[in-house]
């Protein structure tokens, strides 16, 4: 086994009071994770959980307030400079300069890196190439789409031939053919060996991208696992969906939990939701107790349902 990219051990990230009648706030509160070379990692949880101040001390512009983090073998606190130079971010917001055109955008980030001008050059014809953005080279950023404008980041933070990609939520407010694309661009990306770390709130993004992801609830890790894992550990093989017609649904519920049968039966306001290794064994239960469902379907259970049952339902500002 090689050395990871990424290791941390103990990580907390605590900010200080605001004023006098605040306290100090955990924002990460004692993680471990590592990331080896050319897979994908990925931080989901909800707002306020902890993922953006994670991947802020990984970028080493935020440091840590304790534990150990070490990125490509080094301190972020002591070795921030060179590892920046290592590291591709793509923020949430693109942040691009609308004023130039798509090729500026990408001759004048290279500069930053101090690369000489003819390979800045040549890397910006092979970067707008993978971006598909070859024949936009001459237009204002302004012209372009929210999904061209999201490649054209991606490909900016590419122009120093990073190791490690820094990504958040890369795909949020694209329609969903721009985020099959994106999706391509970042497969093909792990595929030359470059490695991954990304927050997104789309659970099938993950399933898409993701070798291995954690949960964050509350600044602490609540699971970890590949997708698969995941969904094996904390959820069941199915889920058998059931919506009644007004005034029914209670007399369901009923009527199901009084069988036994249902291990986990979860009720939401327009639907029942039955996990279960068979839905369709389920759904025939169903029927032999006299429910008629006005629809029912049965679905392979997802990251989704794991990230609910981990993290609650309630709405987190």
């Amino acid at each position: 086994m090689t050395a990871p990219l990424v290791e941390a051990v103990g990580l907390v990230k605590r900010y200080p009071p605001r004023d006098r009648r605040s306290t100090s706030f955990t924002a990460v509160d004692g993680i471990d994770f590592t990331l080896q070379r050319g897979r994908a990692f990925g931080f989901l949880g909800p707002n306020g959980a902890g993922k953006s101040s994670t991947m802020r001390m990984i970028a080493c512009v935020s440091p840590p307030t304790a534990g150990t983090l070490r990125v490509l073998g080094m301190d972020p606190t002591t070795n921030g400079r060179q590892i920046r130079a290592r590291l591709g971010v793509v923020p949430q917001d693109d942040a691009l300069d609308r004023e130039l055109t798509v090729r500026e955008n990408l001759l004048i980030y290279g500069r930053y890196f101090g690369l000489p001008k003819q390979v800045i050059a040549e890397r910006t014809d092979r970067l707008l190439e993978f971006a598909q953005l070859s024949e936009r080279g001459a237009e204002r950023v302004e012209a372009l789409s929210g999904g061209m404008r999201r490649r054209l980041t991606i490909a900016r933070s590419l122009i120093n031939e990073p190791e490690i990609l820094l990504l958040d939520e890369p795909t949020t407010g694209l329609d969903p053919q721009a985020r099959h694309v994106l999706w391509d661009r970042l497969f093909r990306l792990k595929q030359q060996g470059v490695s991954l770390i990304l927050t997104t709130h789309y659970m099938d993004e993950a399933e898409q991208l993701c070798d291995q992801l954690v949960v964050m609830d509350h600044g602490r890790i609540v699971a970890q696992g590949s997708p698969a894992e995941l969904i094996a550990a904390h959820s069941t093989r199915e889920v058998l969906e059931l919506r009644f017609v007004a005034g029914e649904q209670d007399t369901a519920l009923e009527k199901l939990r009084a069988t036994g049968m249902t291990d986990r039966l979860e009720e939401l306001p327009d639907r029942l939701l039955w996990y279960t290794a068979e839905g369709e064994a389920a759904l025939a239960a169903v029927h032999r107790l006299g429910l008629n469902p006005a629809t029912a379907m049965v679905r392979r259970a997802s990251l989704e349902d794991v990230f609910l049952a981990l993290t609650g339902r309630t709405l987190v500002d």
